[in-house]
């Protein structure tokens, strides 16, 4: 009976030890593994999800092989639980279907690169600047510093504007019959020329743009970087009206005339 256990022991006391130092072998090469392939990678152009993401399932893979291993080296069988993963796998794919449906629309997402971090967007009621794209959702800044996450699901066949990385200001004033127009416009390209968020290219356009009822209107239109648009907007309307004032340009408001007439 001594020499039965003793027997056992040796023999299973040895499985487990061998199993033991195969698994943090493995853990140890899925490590080295992930890092050669990080460094592979980085060599090739492509987005830095689609890096991580091919990082990882060489890592899972590796360790799938290493738990095979293990499983094996004590004694379970391996086909039997292969077909139980598969049935489990199927059960857990309905489950998270939300999840999966979102990491093939972030693939496509980074794949078709129908917008790059530092662009800035519009869509689903919502715009802002691209802060990061990943696997599961897109992440951007609204310009009240929130920051607004989209599932990828929800961006896939929706209708995307990209404003890219600038923006057409759309600034207009008002200004009376009696102007002169060439030196309204005027002013207006000369501030657009010292401003130093208003870009050369492409070139502002400055045109009138409409004959209301009580005021020529004239549309400011210049570009700016995404991430100065509040900015020039707030600087380009101050200046516009203190420079007109400053040149007794009259920058008229609505006004209507009431006429009572009395009966004797």
């Amino acid at each position: 009976m001594k020499e039965v256990s003793t027997d056992l022991i040796f023999r299973y006391g040895l499985q487990t030890l061998s199993a033991m130092v195969i698994l943090i072998v493995g853990i140890l090469v899925a490590k080295w593994v992930g890092t050669i392939a990080h460094q592979r990678l980085s060599r090739v152009e492509m987005e830095p999800p689609v890096r991580m993401l091919l990082v990882r399932i060489v890592k899972i893979l590796v360790l799938a092989l290493t738990a095979m291993i293990v499983l094996d080296q004590v004694g379970v069988p391996i086909a039997p639980l292969i077909a139980g993963v598969g049935v489990a796998g199927l059960g857990v794919g309905f489950a998270l279907q939300g999840v999966l449906s979102n990491v093939m629309a972030g693939l496509s997402i980074i794949f078709t690169k129908p917008y790059r971090v530092g662009e800035h967007i519009s869509l689903l009621g919502v715009h802002g600047d691209v802060v990061t794209i990943d696997i599961f959702s897109t992440t951007l800044l609204h310009p009240d510093r929130s920051r607004v996450v989209i599932p990828n699901r929800k961006i896939v066949g929706e209708i995307l504007h990209n404003f890219g990385t600038i923006r057409q200001l759309g600034l207009s004033v008002g200004v009376s019959y009696a102007t002169d127009l060439n030196q309204a416009l005027a002013i207006v390209k000369d501030l657009l020329a010292k401003n130093p968020h208003v870009l050369n290219e492409p070139p502002a356009s400055v045109l009138v743009s409409q004959l209301g009822d009580s005021a020529v209107t004239i549309s400011i239109q210049p570009w700016v970087r995404v991430s100065d648009y509040v900015a020039a907007q707030g600087e380009l309307n101050q200046a516009v009206i203190e420079r007109f004032r400053s040149a007794a340009i009259d920058i008229p408001f609505p006004q209507r005339d009431v006429r009572v007439f009395t009966q004797a």
